[in-house]
């Protein structure tokens, strides 16, 4: 599967709130704001910058406290208009250990970490009728520390359907009055930010 994938900046004022009354009345509901601490990892033979795949571990924490992990494999991207490329989550189970067994396992086969981005999310998921079908998106608003606000539209797909999620999910996109997708990664951005700022080189 793959996942097919847009972001954006979230405008301000007037804006802004067009943005999110459009996926409002297209019956998006946003649930509670969790908060997600995502560790990526850089390979020990290859870089994982150079050949634009990314491994993270994360956590995720809601109102409940319990903390819960998930990691994630992204491929290279496959076109130039989105972020389409093929992704692989497994969950952890609830609680600290898991997850920091992971890590360490992954530290002790060489794995580097390259750099921690912290962000609270809001989701919330929709349906869309097109010429085309139906589409489900997941659609989640991001406050990430040090970068600002990122509305990202999300859908999975595999080999017969994707050229037709693609079109799909940019023209949702363009409908909902978003322009000038972010193709970059919040880890992507928060290393230029770093090198910026004299912060030291990529860490890849």
């Amino acid at each position: 599967m793959y996942e097919v994938e847009l972001k954006f900046p979230l405008p301000d004022g007037a804006d802004r709130d067009a943005v999110l009354k459009a996926l409002a009345e297209r019956g998006a509901e946003f649930g509670e704001s969790v908060t997600q601490t995502d560790v990526y990892f850089n390979h020990p033979v290859r870089d994982f910058a150079e050949t634009d795949e990314a491994l993270r571990v994360r956590t995720v924490t809601g109102s409940d406290g319990v903390p819960h992990g998930r990691m994630t494999y992204k491929g290279p991207k496959v076109d130039a208009d989105t972020k389409t490329r093929v992704e692989f989550e497994p969950q952890l189970a609830a609680g600290p250990d898991d997850v920091h067994a992971l890590a360490e396992a992954l530290r002790r086969l060489g794995f580097r970490e390259v750099f921690t981005v912290s962000k609270s999310r809001r989701t919330a998921r929709l349906t869309v009728s097109g010429s085309d079908g139906r589409h489900e998106y997941e659609v989640t608003q991001d406050s990430i520390q040090g970068l600002g606000e990122y509305l990202e539209i999300e859908t999975a797909a595999d080999d017969d359907a994707l050229d037709a999620a693609r079109k799909a999910v940019l023209a949702f996109a363009a409908e909902i009055g978003l322009k000038k997708s972010e193709r970059r990664s919040y880890l992507e951005m928060m290393l230029e930010r770093s090198e910026t700022a004299g912060a030291g080189g990529r860490g890849t």
